[in-house]
């Protein structure tokens, strides 16, 4: 079986990186496992460092873990380059380009703690689910 393709919006990365405790960081340590596929495009890795960079005096990140991060995302995650053709879609027009990565990628899932921002991406077979609902949908939480 294949694995499922996802993409993980800012808002889950920021929540893993203030705590080590709860379903966002289980899902960042998961990603190399091979239970999912994570997608990432320029403009997703530009926001995961600008909001990194923003909330560095709550995470406690320094400089030089912040691009450590970003460096394995890099290299673990499936790039795309995004053509911009679902714009607008969304009520929150910042958060088109996390469509339009999840459309391009082909992906099955967008992990995100804000689902009213993302109505009708069933339209195009994705779903939103918080951290913790994937994890339980792949068998890592109960």
């Amino acid at each position: 079986m294949k694995p499922f393709q996802i993409v993980i919006d800012t808002n889950v990365l920021i929540t893993a990186a203030k705590s080590n405790l709860g379903a966002s960081y289980k899902l960042f340590s998961l990603v190399d496992s091979g239970k999912f596929e994570l997608n990432i495009s320029v403009p997703l890795l530009f926001e995961y460092e600008e909001v990194l960079r923003r909330t560095q005096p709550q995470t406690g990140l320094s400089d030089s873990d912040i691009t450590d991060l970003l460096d394995y995302l890099c290299q673990i995650a499936r790039p795309h380059k995004i053509s911009y053709l679902w714009r607008p879609f969304l009520t929150d027009a910042d958060d088109d380009f996390i469509l339009e990565l999840a459309i391009q990628s082909q992906s099955d899932y967008i992990i995100n703690y804000n689902k009213k921002d993302f109505k009708n991406v069933e339209w195009f077979g994705i779903t939103v689910l918080t951290s913790k609902e994937f994890l339980q949908l792949i068998g890592e939480c109960s």
